[in-house]
């Protein structure tokens, strides 16, 4: 996120719907953070449901995201790949971001996109949301992901 331009979503009314979270457990106290964040916006937007599941690394989250989305309404996939001195980075970023995008259209559900994609440690702790962060990827996606379960609603209502 460039940091400006944020719709500002604090929450929605989510209630009657049903959530997945999955996180990786690589950078483990960032994740971690993340997903707590994650439970929270939930629980502020009414939430009946949450599942919450975790994977070694973010290359496997679209695939846990597909099991999930078989099962809720919305699915918020979190984690935190960090630039190396190798096209490694370039490789999971690309292959996370299509097969999370996959996910979402051949299910027909939602899936956030709330994997921190940064060139170091200092920028993935300024948006895990964390005391001193600038932003909040947790709490941001998971709000965002309900919305767009409410307006695919709105949408098949009209």
């Amino acid at each position: 996120m460039a940091g400006f331009g944020d719709p500002h979503l604090n929450t929605v009314d989510a209630a009657g719907l049903k959530l997945g979270i999955v996180g990786s457990r690589w950078h483990a106290d960032l994740v971690d953070h993340m997903v707590d964040r994650a439970q929270a916006a939930a629980k502020a937007c009414g939430v009946d449901e949450v599942i919450v599941t975790r994977v070694a690394g973010s290359v496997e989250l679209p695939i846990v995201a597909q099991a999930l989305a078989k099962k809720c309404d919305a699915v918020v996939a979190l984690g935190v790949v960090i630039r190396g001195e190798t096209a490694h980075f370039d490789y999971v970023c690309d292959s996370v971001t299509a097969g999370l995008t996959r996910v979402a259209l051949d299910a027909g559900t939602p899936v956030a996109h709330g994997v921190l994609t940064v060139e170091s440690l200092g920028q993935a702790k300024d948006r895990a949301g964390l005391e001193d962060s600038i932003e909040d990827k947790g709490w941001q996606s998971t709000v965002a992901v309900l919305d767009a379960v409410l307006a695919i609603r709105h949408v098949e209502k009209s």
